[in-house]
């Protein structure tokens, strides 16, 4: 996949976040060293600082800290649109806050390292802030619970999408919390006890900045560096907001396009803004759990009118639909800039969650040409009725596993649970008529795992275990189905009652397999030896044609 800005930048945000977050806990853990003793703490961060303060280490912390700083800075100026989720604003303030909280302590250290040839050691950092300038140690004790807020938003809304994260995510919780505690707690107490000590004997300020090689000069210098730091970061700060004004006084002088939202209502787009900026912009709720990082998907939007005028999808959009299996005319909100009038419809709530991004696109309601597989197990009911609850429910569960893993080998997609059968689809991907023949596979797969589950469980079973498959190929309306937080893939129409009414005609038949023929016609089989049958189904005025088979043909 080529590497375009947008992605480049992604990656570049993440690499210099996680970066920083590694210093960031090394330095915490040195903190918590403290609670230990003093000295312990100082080896425990001369040991963890090592890498960071060599020529290499020093590099690579100073480039993620620039490259995070600035694409913050440039993520402000490319928004065209300041109205955001809460934890986006969260993490976009105390990012900005950042800064000014570490300005004095990064200068009184690492930069009077450099420049004024001081040795910082915790008992010269811990005199400065609790005895020289106790406003300080408020402000260190602040910018730990800032900095690791900040880092806690943005690792959570990195790997909320990652289908592992709610499992770990009772593990992740406590050491996110007990960090930071055990950190403040070092803190705190060994302030209190360098302020006693100082209390008890007047010499030991002096002696503690002697050490560290800090003079009075030194200490204002550095000062003066720290107060300079902060203003700079002030008026960079400033600046992407005083541009972004600028730049909307000049766009307002031309005719900008619009996004028409499904709810009619028509939105001017401001320059360069996406759709979901434009949306959020004019008060309409529009999902983007990932906060508009094309990551989530769940700000995906049908195009209904304009597509033409829109460019193919970058990188990071094509990636993230092709993840979902995508339609062409779906795009995802947060990554299109219209330059033309469009229509767009939302195709998930504005409350959707992460696991509803995860749900397949393309497949929000249309009517395509589609196979539907049904199976039934024959004489669940007599089972039912010699065996304890528990048993049959064994059983039952040995038999879906078994029906879905034959499923899962052949491309088909379960549906749904019909108490003792089940209903499946082929052809969601790529070519519909395929989809038959791979259907013809999977009934050939159920039909084997039946026989090897008879000839494991021939002890437990009074005789073997049957069942019916109804197969059937023709035009349905196929999408996300069902209550908004458990919707499920299936298809509803006359295929679908057509499919059921075929694999109840195995009774009549005393067949393992019925297939339409339409379905064969799809799979490309050779029936010329098989007799076609006829039947009627309910509601529907036409009678479907059938093959009753004993075993699955190959294709021709």
């Amino acid at each position: 996949m080529p590497l375009t800005p947008s992605l480049l930048r992604a990656n570049l945000r993440l690499a210099s976040g996680l970066t920083l977050l590694t210093f960031v806990i090394c330095h915490f853990m040195a903190h918590a060293c403290l609670l230990i003793s003093i000295p312990f703490g100082e080896a425990a961060l001369t040991a963890l600082m090592a890498p960071w303060k060599t020529l290499a280490g020093t590099a690579v912390l100073a480039t993620a800290a620039a490259v995070h700083y600035l694409n913050a800075l440039w993520s402000i100026y490319r928004r065209r649109s300041l109205r955001m989720s809460q934890w986006e604003l969260w993490q976009l303030v105390l990012g900005l806050s950042i800064p000014l909280l570490v300005a004095l302590h990064v200068v009184d250290t690492r930069i009077g390292e450099l420049a004024f040839d001081t040795t910082p050691y915790y008992v010269s950092a811990l005199v400065s802030w609790w005895v020289r300038q106790p406003l300080f140690a408020v402000l260190q004790f602040t910018a730990i619970l800032v900095v690791w807020t900040h880092a806690c938003i943005g690792v959570h809304f990195w790997l909320r999408l990652k289908p592992w994260f709610p499992t770990a995510l009772p593990l992740l919780r406590p050491v996110a919390l007990l960090l930071p505690t055990l950190a403040l707690a070092g803190f705190v107490t060994t302030g209190n006890q360098v302020r006693r000590e100082a209390d008890r004997n007047p010499e030991f300020t002096q002696i503690a900045e002697a050490d560290s090689n800090i003079s009075e000069a030194s200490r204002h210098a550095l000062a003066d560096i720290a107060f300079a730091v902060m203003a700079g970061h002030i008026l960079l700060t400033l600046l992407p907001f005083a541009t972004r004004g600028m730049r909307g006084a000049l766009y307002r002088r031309r005719r900008p396009p619009t996004v028409t939202h499904a709810s009619g209502r028509r939105c001017v787009v401001q320059p360069g803004a996406s759709v979901l900026e434009t949306l959020r912009d004019n008060g309409i709720p529009h999902a983007a759990v990932c906060g508009g990082r094309a990551r989530c998907t769940t700000c995906r939007v049908l195009v209904t009118r304009g597509l033409e005028h829109l460019p193919p999808p970058d990188a990071l959009e094509a990636k993230a639909l092709m993840r979902i299996h995508a339609s062409p005319e779906t795009r995802l909100a947060c990554q299109i800039h219209p330059v033309a009038d469009i229509t767009v419809l939302p195709l998930l709530s504005a409350d959707a969650s992460a696991a509803d991004g995860a749900a397949r696109g393309g497949l929000e309601g249309s009517e395509r040409l589609i196979t539907v597989i049904f199976v039934d197990l024959r004489g669940s009911t007599s089972i039912s009725e010699t065996r304890m609850p528990y048993d049959v429910l064994f059983l039952l569960n040995r038999f879906f596993r078994e029906m879905t893993s034959a499923l899962e080998v052949t491309g088909g997609h379960y549906s749904q649970f019909t108490g003792d059968g089940l209903m499946a689809l082929y052809g969601l991907d790529g070519d519909s008529t395929r989809g038959a023949a791979d259907a013809l596979r999977g009934a050939r797969e159920m039909l084997l795992r039946l026989d090897r589950l008879n000839h494991e469980m021939s002890a437990e079973l009074p005789q073997p275990l049957r069942i019916g498959i109804g197969i059937h190929f023709n035009e349905a309306i196929v999408g996300a189905m069902g209550p908004p937080n458990s919707q499920i893939i299936s298809a509803i129409g006359d295929t679908v009652n057509t499919c059921a009414r075929l694999e109840s005609l195995t009774k009549d038949y005393n067949c393992p397999l019925i297939v339409s023929r339409q379905a064969a016609d799809a799979a490309g089989l050779d029936m010329n030896l098989e007799t076609l049958h006829e039947a009627a189904v309910k509601g529907r005025a036409a009678k479907v044609q059938f093959y009753a088979l004993q075993r699955v043909p190959e294709p021709a």
